[in-house]
């Protein structure tokens, strides 16, 4: 009997710390928090104890795709991020909704957008992809668009060079070798049709990984072919865990999903240490991505990676490198395809700069000002991340708002991209003009890649790979949208379409 309270009074003095810690976590740092916000009239919905509004945003979300657009528009955002339309509509600007215990203060003015995302003190910490939950951080393991702090600045000083625009000049040749060798199928695969449909969104996804796998891996895409499999189904995982509260400790528990995920983080680092062993010595002596990170792990200066951390890298450059390109590229050949006037001016641009018949080279393609103004314009209607993420690390003052630390700041993209206020009243209309050389916007009402230190580290191969394929095309085809085409655009950790993106090409 002795011996049984014993076992009971260990197991209460372990519990009840434990259980004091989800008391002040889930019960009284919320409930501070709301009075500080709420004393300064920011409003916004009744949140639940436990699970906040997490609820309210998944039925927001259910019913606002629960059917496509009736037409093709750019309107977007109130299919996309609804509650960035319901809310502030109810509730004023800005407003702030709870994801479990924590705050999201949703902040859309480009002055605080600017102030948050260069601001160089430490105040504003990046709150990475999942949001604090180790479910959805899988994904992209540890790699640098999760990472924060000294281990983030380590990471970045080493993957920095990889990307700077002399180096990634040099990878256009393999660039326009890859996609032409797509158009090339494109071309042949209905024999003598004029014209043909081609569902651009998974063409350009093949391209991409095999370009990213090239240049950045010094493999191809069949090599790496297994690892974008398993992370297309590690992402329906993450896409569940990131519209769910997570319980502290949940990942620990055996369930079915948490097996899965387990059992797919190892297949992929499994893959991925094969590829880095098979490609890593004809990469050393290179200056491509995973040259640079070996090179790192074999120096003593404090710059030093370890095998487990470019295993982490290589997983977030295969996924994020992919992804944001891939849907810059689907979305704009949809823009083109329905908005012919620009069509044919790009084209006619490609033609002046490059011929008919002669690849884009570095030399000329700073020349492609169409091509390049088209893709801004598709970045702000269609931007690959819909907001970013911040959390306040301590007590600070911005503009008239007193945010107390703790607090998630969310800058929505997509709303900021589509407001009247800064772009005027065909703020959701394609108008790639707007990028014409001369004109400018505020640094924080334009932020596809976000801006400052923690901007987009492969911005510039993304935009090199995008204009590239896309001068490709206009040289070869023209394209109008497909009458099978259905516009759903949705988030799915980037911004794609839905159902696909089916175009009709016609060879020239």
């Amino acid at each position: 009997m002795a011996a049984l309270l014993g076992i009971l009074l260990a197991g209460l003095l372990i519990a009840v710390p434990y259980v004091l810690r989800l008391v002040h976590s889930f019960l009284w740092v919320p409930h501070r928090l709301e009075r500080r916000l709420r004393r300064q009239g920011i409003r916004g919905p009744p949140r639940r104890l436990l699970s906040g509004n997490a609820a309210d945003y998944r039925d927001l979300l259910a019913a606002a795709q629960s059917a496509p657009l009736a037409s093709f528009h750019h309107a977007v955002v109130a299919r996309v991020a609804p509650h960035y339309r319901e809310w502030p509509a109810r509730y004023g600007r800005p407003f702030v909704f709870w994801f479990g215990p924590r705050p999201r203060l949703v902040v859309s003015d480009p002055e605080v957008v600017k102030t948050v995302l260069t601001d160089s003190t430490g105040t504003f910490g990046k709150a990475g992809p999942g949001g604090g939950n180790p479910l959805a951080r899988q994904l992209f393991g540890e790699g640098l668009v999760g990472l924060t702090g000294e281990k983030w600045a380590r990471h970045r000083h080493v993957i920095a060079p990889a990307f700077n625009m002399e180096r990634v000049k040099g990878w256009i040749p393999e660039i326009t070798t890859i996609t032409s060798s797509m158009l090339d199928e494109w071309k042949d695969q209905d024999g003598t049709r004029p014209e043909f449909e081609i569902d651009v969104h998974k063409e350009f996804h093949t391209l991409i990984a095999d370009v990213i796998s090239c240049v950045a891996f010094g493999s191809s895409y069949e090599e790496g072919k297994q690892v974008f499999q398993l992370q297309e189904e590690q992402l329906k995982l993450v896409l569940l865990a990131l519209r769910t509260v997570y319980i502290p400790g949940f990942r620990f528990v055996p369930t079915k999903k948490n097996r899965t995920r387990q059992l797919l983080n190892q297949e992929i680092r499994n893959c991925l240490h094969k590829l880095i062993e098979i490609n890593g010595r004809k990469c050393e002596d290179s200056n491509n991505l995973l040259g640079l990170m070996l090179s790192a792990s074999k120096t003593d200066s404090e710059f030093k990676m370890g095998f487990e951390e470019i295993i982490d890298e290589c997983k977030t450059f295969y996924f994020a490198g992919k992804e944001t390109t891939a849907n810059l590229l689907t979305w704009a050949t949809l823009l083109l395809a329905l908005h012919q006037e620009w069509q044919s001016k790009a084209r006619d641009e490609v033609l002046q700069v490059c011929g008919k018949y002669e690849h884009p080279n570095a030399e000329n393609l700073s020349n492609l000002k169409i091509v390049n103004m088209v893709l801004k314009e598709t970045l702000r209607l269609y931007p690959p991340a819909v907001f970013l993420n911040r959390m306040v690390n301590r007590d600070v003052k911005l503009a008239k708002l007193d945010i107390p630390a703790g607090t998630q700041l969310q800058l929505p993209i997509i709303d900021i991209h589509h407001d009247v206020n800064i772009w005027g009243t065909n703020a959701d209309e394609f108008d790639p003009s707007r990028f014409a050389e001369g004109k400018s916007y505020h640094l924080g009402a334009y932020l596809p890649f976000g801006i400052g230190p923690t901007i987009c580290v492969g911005q510039n191969l993304a935009m090199v790979e995008a204009k590239v394929a896309l001068a490709m095309i206009l040289q070869r085809f023209t394209f109008v949208v497909s009458p099978s085409y259905v516009h759903a655009p949705m988030l799915v950790v980037t911004l794609q379409p839905q159902y696909g993106a089916q175009v009709l090409l016609h060879k020239i």
